[in-house]
């Protein structure tokens, strides 16, 4: 049972691929998420994170476990098309424009078969396209926009039919550094805004400390769930997750020789000190 305020409840999702040599893609995750969360889903290739968020998008289904999304149990949905149409608004790194269509059509084209009149989806989609300021460019097909202009009329297509829920599959990964804060000020203003809850696959960790918690994954489970707190914490959490920083937990000596960390042979207090703040942030 989930609340008014849970968007997502996820609850022991398992995903096995494959008959002879099975891979378990998920096992056993479970993970809640309230209305306006903003939450970045981080691990190494192969852990499990695209997996987890085809399953929230109804895009393909778990094994075993259940999903609910916007209140409703995706076990019971027979008609995912329209669910996927009403309740997700996707955007993919490859931003996935239909390449014959202009800006203003890829973002009309969600409210196809949706009960909304034509005049309606025009203004719906030159308001869009203004919001994500390429107002101007709704004549534009995508090889006439850049990188960055592309992923921002993904934005404006994920939003057409005002979806309870965004999910982002390394929307920066194809960008530059330039064009993917660019997307990310997009993202985070249409949270703080609108409320619009947003879950995001990453691999960078810069992206990720925009976001308000992370969840990172490994071997098909949620490894750590965790809420960005500040700056200084994030800068912390990534020196743990360094060569330097795996080395100071373990009071790895000779790895750290040559570095301030040691005097005489043995770690100085202040690397104790440090070395016991990076074991309760974990990796």
């Amino acid at each position: 049972m989930t609340s008014n305020d849970t968007v997502i409840e996820a609850y022991e999702l398992v995903k096995v691929y494959g008959d002879g040599h099975q891979i378990r893609a998920l096992d056993g995750v479970s993970f809640s998420v309230q209305r306006g969360e903003m939450v970045a889903v981080m691990g190494p290739s192969g852990c499990g994170k695209s997996t987890l968020l085809h399953m929230l998008g109804a895009l393909d289904r778990p094994t075993s476990g259940s999903v609910s999304v916007g209140g409703q149990d995706l076990r019971s949905v027979h008609d995912v098309d329209r669910f996927r149409a009403r309740t997700v608004g996707f955007i993919f790194q490859m931003h996935n424009l239909i390449p014959t269509l202009t800006a203003f059509e890829n973002v009309e084209i969600p409210m196809h078969g949706q009960t909304i009149r034509s005049k309606e989806r025009r203004n719906r989609a030159c308001e869009l396209l203004r919001l994500v300021g390429l107002e101007g460019r709704e004549g534009h097909f995508p090889h006439q926009l850049s990188g960055g202009q592309r992923q921002r009329v993904a934005v404006a297509r994920a939003l057409a039919n005002r979806p309870e829920l965004i999910l982002a599959d390394e929307p920066t990964g194809n960008l530059d550094s330039a064009s993917g804060e660019e997307v990310m000020r997009l993202l985070r203003q249409l949270n703080e805004e609108q409320g619009t809850t947003l879950l995001l696959v990453t691999h960078d960790h810069h992206v990720a400390r925009t976001m308000r918690r992370v969840m990172t994954m490994r071997d098909g489970r949620i490894e750590n769930d965790y809420p960005v707190v500040d700056e200084a914490t994030e800068d912390l959490r990534e020196l743990a997750r360094s060569s330097l920083g795996t080395r100071l937990p373990r009071e790895d000596v000779a790895g750290l020789a040559g570095t301030a960390f040691v005097q005489q042979g043995t770690l100085t207090d202040d690397a104790r000190c440090l070395a016991q703040v990076l074991r309760g942030l974990g990796p």
